[in-house]
């Protein structure tokens, strides 16, 4: 059984203002979610980590494979009426936020499309919601505020205007992170970026005794 939802998919409205996004609830099948969030690899800290950097295995990996396929890729081509064929994509994956995470930002102009899965359970706390930013200054100023729960997927189409951000939070915060980007070398330093950020994170742990 697939793990996604592609009716959901098809059924979520395509967002215009104030750029293009669309949110679908529980995009990851209820009756899926647990059997893949058991297999949710440990992460090292807070920070974006390369799958190169993790044990990508299980049910897990077969949700990201998942989220790689064709057929999702032909999907936000439908909905947001672009040509992805050629473009390469890169992953990260998230479990901790920092209270300095979720400053106002538009993703760097490499990006061509953002997509956010999120995979925490109920989330009851105001931080940590990611909003849709009418403008650059104002995070109090949005269209729309996603839950980061229960499989919710965010999509977006990145411009000098996709403003988006959130309010503060500090602890565990799953997610993974998904590009279309405008080619290979882009893929490789940002990997590379991650990777060295990941590693520093792993070896910090070991000298300090904590668990990776």
């Amino acid at each position: 059984m697939t793990y996604l939802d592609y009716t959901a998919l098809e059924r979520a409205p395509l967002q215009t203002d104030p750029y293009e996004f669309l949110v679908v609830e529980k995009f990851v099948r209820p009756e899926k979610f647990a059997e893949a969030m058991a297999d949710f690899p440990e992460v090292p800290g807070p920070g974006s980590h390369p799958p190169s950097e993790l044990s990508i295995s299980g049910k897990f990996k077969a949700l990201l494979d998942e989220l790689q396929d064709d057929a999702f890729r032909k999907a936000i081509e439908t909905k947001f009426h672009i040509d992805l064929t050629g473009r390469p994509t890169m992953y990260t994956v998230r479990g901790f936020l920092r209270k300095t995470d979720g400053s106002i930002h538009t993703d760097s102009e490499t990006k061509i499309i953002t997509v956010l899965l999120y995979l925490n359970d109920d989330w009851a706390v105001d931080g940590g919601r990611l909003r849709i930013l009418k403008n650059g200054t104002n995070l109090e100023d949005y269209v729309a505020e996603v839950p980061p729960s229960l499989g919710t997927l965010l999509v977006f189409k990145r411009s000098d205007h996709s403003w988006h951000g959130h309010k503060p939070f500090e602890g565990q915060r799953r997610v993974v992170q998904m590009n279309w980007v405008l080619d290979g070398d882009v893929v490789n330093r940002e990997q590379r970026r991650h990777s060295l950020s990941t590693r520093f994170k792993k070896l910090k742990n070991f000298l300090t005794g904590r668990a990776a």
